[in-house]
């Protein structure tokens, strides 16, 4: 019996390699790459022995519209940014600033002292400043010789 063997013909081929170039483009720009963008507000947090800075930037809301919240080792930040008023007749050429409710919530890394908790808000960044409790700041112990 004769066997034959057939070649793939370089359609199939091509087909083949233009799947590759597919999938890896989805891959790199697909929806791990959209899961992975920023929340809003944009955060940034410092610590050190006496407690935590949080910043958060929220242009063109009004302190009036933020609410910051601290339950247990828990901070959310919550707001709203209003719409842009436009004036008759006018039509949005480009829009890429969003609006709406928003809120971050961030699990601290220890106690805070709640009452000495203060928020200030400048040039659209606000400030949260979260003294560490008495009770989880480090302490030097001594040691004795015995």
């Amino acid at each position: 019996m004769m066997y034959r063997r057939y070649r793939v013909p370089s359609m199939w081929r091509e087909m083949d390699r233009l799947q590759r170039e597919m999938n890896r483009l989805f891959e790199d720009y697909g929806p791990m790459r959209v899961r992975n963008a920023p929340s809003y507000p944009a955060l940034n947090v410092w610590s050190n022995d006496e407690g935590l800075l949080v910043t958060a930037e929220v242009p063109g809301v009004s302190p009036d519209d933020i609410e910051v919240n601290v339950i247990g080792e828990t901070l959310t930040l919550s707001g709203v940014r209003k719409p842009d008023e436009l004036k008759e007749g006018a039509r949005y050429h480009r829009q890429e600033r969003g609006y709406g409710k928003f809120s971050r919530t961030l699990q601290l890394p220890f106690p805070v002292s709640v009452p000495k908790i203060e928020a200030t808000f400048k040039h659209g960044v606000l400030n949260v400043r979260l003294p560490r409790a008495e009770e989880s700041k480090p302490r030097k112990i001594a040691v004795k010789s015995a």
